[in-house]
């Protein structure tokens, strides 16, 4: 490839909008020694030009980019390699270590296949047994378990080194050509078969090596004989939720004998205190600014009389609307009759249909509120709950302060309404359509030099679509073109900065008190290349970038506590093994892109826990066994099922040796 051509394929790979308008997109940019051709070129010409130092720089700029996409490959070649060694662990009973080379690698191979792999690497058949597994001197270097798996070590003994590797379920790895010139040349993208294939694993918490069963995890904590496991592992508190009818609409406790005899009960299983929920519906809930507190300060006593922590949080969204059961609890009565002058207030899909769990983020500067914008009323509210509660700050009694940042109290954009007809696994809709929002959009296209821009796409499907149905999802679709980049920035940007705003206010009526951010787990679709799900939700996270890295940085500057909601989605759900879900590949993403952040991560679950099994992903994901730092969640928040019912029981019985697991004590005296 000559000069000439080189700096055609520069010029096309430039992001700029002058760029754009003078150069069709679709080509590669050039790297390695076209690259520094591309830069000699360009320092000799803006030499030449009299232009100084601009072909220098330009250079400098190209230099860094490389740089940049180096670092991107060596990402995905470390993800991949994770990969692999996740499903030989998993699916052929190899004991590799934690930090396996390639090395390691074909040394397992070849002793599974029946060879000899001495120390120094000569590797040779022996002669007398040639199908014999090595012996175990040859393997004492690394820690062996067993492990449940599809395909026994028998019937890899059975192939040679290139047919065991063709027994085992791995991905297919592919450059992506739909991807963008900014990323094609650094992007790896993993696929299966749509007709359903094995899912691949990946090395995360919940898939190493030392996973075990529900009842082997149980098991061993009972025996006191998993001292690699959760015995004696660093005290994790757990508080658990209380219900959400316990204080009704007219801020009353409803039950004060029943909530201190749970109280109670709950202690005697030593869990280290309890969540409640604050509704902006019920303390705010008739008038602007006149605040009710009496029904929480009395709950709030009693807690203090039991001798429990408390965290508080405050909810700025309805409850209950989204088909959960829960009690239905709405926003202010007076927000509502705005609401029915000025629909634009709530957000807004784009056949028009209104969302009233919480308020538009396009109204956070707007005075449409009764003369204030919305993050004004958010502060006044936390402003009111901190005089209010003074006493309780002072004693420490309030250890920590939730604060709700979108839908379900949930950093996200509300994108799957039950109400409005989604159902899992649909992808859901993009929420910027009411005229706000849409304002915003325009401003941002404006200045990007796109006036056209200025509109949400129109092929991106319906709440139940699938990314494949779709122009804008699907394989090469418009998610990744030069529009789809720009308009998922700014809906990205738009819940930052929405976040950004309201918490700089929460420090401000917090101070010295620990301020905790919950995120979802939007793991559907996440095995394919555009993660619509995420997408709509506001979580800019396609496989060719870390979309939480942004999100990450801008909640470290704040100094927040990231509370991170998981939960599997019951098996039994339509359509779930076509989903390409990927719960764990999503924590795995999630964890160690916070710790590497620097943040302090917490957890809760999303669905109530009924069995065993449920305790036992709770508390492998809670403490990694499989994490070479040995990092763990700094606390977890326990949701219970719903009072009055089988299942509670059922939950209750299991409770009080999942707290002894968080807690790393030692169990051998319970009894079987």
């Amino acid at each position: 490839m000559n000069v000439k051509q080189d700096l055609e394929l520069q010029q096309q790979s430039d992001h700029s909008s002058d760029q754009l308008l003078r150069h069709p997109p679709g080509q590669r940019r050039p790297r390695g020694f076209a690259a520094a051709a591309v830069a000699a070129a360009a320092d000799g010409g803006g030499a030449s030009s009299g232009g100084g130092g601009g072909g220098g720089t330009k250079g400098k700029r190209e230099r860094e980019k490389e740089k940049e996409r180096t670092k991107l490959r060596e990402r995905h070649r470390r993800a991949i390699t994770s990969r692999m060694l996740a499903g030989l662990r998993q699916y052929g009973n190899f004991p590799l270590p934690a930090r396996a080379d390639m090395n390691d690698v074909l040394a397992a191979l070849a002793r599974e296949a029946g060879w000899t792999v001495d120390a120094d690497g000569t590797t040779y058949r022996p002669s007398s047994a040639p199908s014999l597994p090595p012996p175990p001197s040859q393997l004492g270097q690394y820690p062996v378990r067993s492990v449940e798996s599809p395909l026994s070590v028998t019937s890899l003994k059975n192939c040679s080194i290139k047919a065991s590797l063709d027994c085992l379920p791995s991905p297919v790895f592919r450059i992506d050509e739909s991807l963008s010139p900014a990323s094609i040349d650094s992007v790896v993208a993993a696929e299966r078969d749509m007709k359903g294939g094995d899912k691949y694993m990946t090395s995360s918490p919940i898939t190493s090596p030392d996973r075990v069963d529900a009842d082997q995890l149980m098991r061993d904590v009972r025996e006191g004989e998993h001292g690699n496991g959760l015995t004696r592992t660093p005290y994790v508190p757990v508080f658990v939720m209380l219900p959400t009818g316990i204080i009704n609409n007219f801020c009353q406790l409803v039950d004060p004998e029943g909530i201190r005899q749970e109280l109670k009960h709950l202690k005697s299983l030593r869990i280290d205190g309890v969540s409640v929920d604050c509704w902006w519906g019920i303390s705010e809930g008739w008038n602007p600014q006149k605040y009710v507190w009496s029904g929480y300060r009395e709950l709030f006593n009693i807690i203090r009389e039991v001798k429990l922590k408390l965290q508080v949080v405050l909810a700025f969204h309805e409850c209950g609307g989204n088909g959960s059961g829960e009690i239905p609890i709405s926003l202010p009565k007076w927000v509502l009759e705005i609401g029915k002058d000025n629909q634009d207030i709530f957000f807004t899909d784009h056949e028009g249909r209104r969302n009233t769990e919480c308020l538009s983020w396009g109204i956070d500067k707007e005075r449409v509120l009764k003369g204030r914008t919305g993050i004004e009323v958010y502060f006044d509210f936390m402003r009111s709950f901190r005089a209010e509660f003074d006493d309780l700050f002072s004693e420490r009694l309030i250890s920590a302060v939730e604060i709700g940042l979108g839908a379900s109290g949930e950093l996200k954009y509300p994108s799957f309404p039950e109400r409005l007809g989604w159902r899992y696994p649909g992808i859901g809709e993009f929420q910027c359509y009411d005229k706000y929002m849409q304002q915003n959009l325009r401003k941002a296209a404006k200045l990007r030099g796109h006036s056209f821009w200025a509109t949400g796409p129109n092929n991106a499907g319906q709440y139940n679509s699938r990314p494949h149905d779709t122009g804008f999802f699907c394989e090469r679709g418009d998610y990744d073109s030069y529009y789809g980049r720009f308009f998922l920035h700014w809906y990205s940007q738009t819940l930052i900065d929405h976040a950004d705003h309201v918490l700089s206010l929460a420090n401000l009526a917090f101070e010295e008190t620990r301020i905790i951010v919950k995120i979802p787990a939007v793991y559907w679709w996440y095995r394919t290349a555009s993660h619509a799900a995420e997408l709509t939700a506001g979580f800019y996270n396609p496989t060719n970038q870390d979309g939480y890295s942004r999100i990450f940085n801008m909640l470290k500057n704040h100094s927040v506590t990231l509370k991170f909601v998981f939960s599997e989605h019951p098996s039994s759900a339509p359509d779930s093994d076509e989903a390409f879900a990927d719960l764990e590949g999503l924590i795995w993403q999630f964890l160690n892109s916070a710790w590497d952040h620097g943040l302090t991560v917490a957890g809760q679950n999303s669905l109530p826990c009924y069995d065993r099994e449920s305790y036992a992903r709770i508390l492998e994901t809670t403490k990694p066994r499989n994490d070479p730092d040995h990092r763990h969640l700094s606390f977890f928040v326990f949701q219970q099922p719903p009072p009055a019912t089988m299942q509670r029981q059922l939950c209750l019985s299991e409770l009080d040796l999942f707290i002894k697991c968080m807690h790393g004590e030692v169990s051998g005296d319970v009894q079987n």
